[in-house]
């Protein structure tokens, strides 16, 4: 499949009183056609300074990427890109129709295609019956949905979107998500910037972990959940039982005949099981626990920070 995103090296330096500070530091990152990829970190990890590289609102110091097999700069390619910022910025007395119809004109959209195209994707992003309310009176949900109506318009190939789910409830998630969704099936690239890492885990076929500038984690998502752990809790447990579940990358305890198992699903859960039924205990429950990209997230900026202390 080829790359809509392919990064080698990619950098942005600044100077600073002491020096200079590389705040996005020699990056490399492939990103599929057709696919959602998520691009996570901490804040001030360098994700919004890879984006403006990328769309060329600002220039690498080395380094170089291709977007949609051309050269950063290149400005034939624009028209096949959107951008929906963190905190995008409306004329709130326009109404949603008019925002629509004035980023149409931006694009080049003559009548009567301006207009079909604009009321196509108020329904297609749930705001039908708002076109003509003014964006002063939308909520945070409903600003999003035009957002993402207005990144739509001119058919783009590759969708920079940041934070698209922030501050919204939980329906409003839901529905986000499911046009997100909706465009990869429509066989659109959509490269995700979010710190909601239950959406992205919901939605993103790969993700890459940026902390201070550099790639610390990237892979498919099915990949980097694979491993997760099994709980077991038994009663009328003893000392001895304890003792004998006890082995690498498996956690005992016992306390008054209690015993609780934690164990990798690679482990011979049954065997345990039989173990536990033959000394007599009584099995509570056998709980599945699947990683989750939170814990993928923490273990890896955690590791990060400990290395530097180190």
């Amino acid at each position: 499949m080829a790359a809509a995103i392919l990064i080698n090296k990619l950098t942005k330096t600044y100077g600073t009183r002491g020096g200079s500070v590389n705040v996005v530091d020699a990056i490399d990152l492939e990103v599929e056609e057709g696919e959602i990829f998520g691009f996570l970190g901490p804040n001030g990890a360098g994700k919004t300074t890879t984006i403006k590289m990328l769309l060329s609102i600002i220039y690498p110091s080395s380094g170089t990427a291709h977007v949609l097999g051309k050269e950063l700069g290149d400005i034939s390619i624009h028209k096949e890109l959107s951008y929906l910022p963190e905190k995008p910025y409306y004329y709130e007395h326009m109404t949603g129709l008019e925002i629509l119809h004035f980023y149409g004109k931006l694009f080049g959209l003559k009548e009567p295609e301006r207009g079909n195209r604009a009321k196509e994707l108020l329904q297609s992003v749930g705001l039908g019956d708002a076109g003509s309310k003014p964006i002063s009176k939308f909520s945070k949900g409903m600003q999003q949905r035009i957002g993402l109506a207005q990144c739509l318009l001119n058919h783009p190939k590759l969708l920079f979107l940041d934070e698209p789910t922030g501050g919204l409830d939980p329906i409003a998630h839901i529905e986000i998500r499911d046009l997100i969704l909706q465009m990869r099936n429509e066989g659109k690239t959509v490269f995700i910037s979010s710190h909601e890492l239950s959406d992205v885990e919901r939605i993103c076929d790969r993700v890459a972990i940026i902390d201070r500038g550099h790639i610390r984690e990237q892979g498919k998502l099915d990949q980097l959940l694979a491993g997760g752990r099994v709980e077991i809790t038994a009663e009328n447990a003893t000392d001895t039982l304890a003792g004998s579940l006890d082995s690498d990358g498996v956690i005992v305890s016992l306390h008054s005949g209690r015993l609780i198992v934690d164990a990798p699903d690679t482990a011979q859960t049954d065997g345990m099981l039989d173990a536990i039924r033959s000394a007599g205990g009584k099995i509570v429950s056998v709980i599945p626990r699947r990683k989750r990209l939170e814990d993928i997230f923490v273990e890896t900026i955690n590791k990060q920070r400990e290395e530097v202390k180190t």
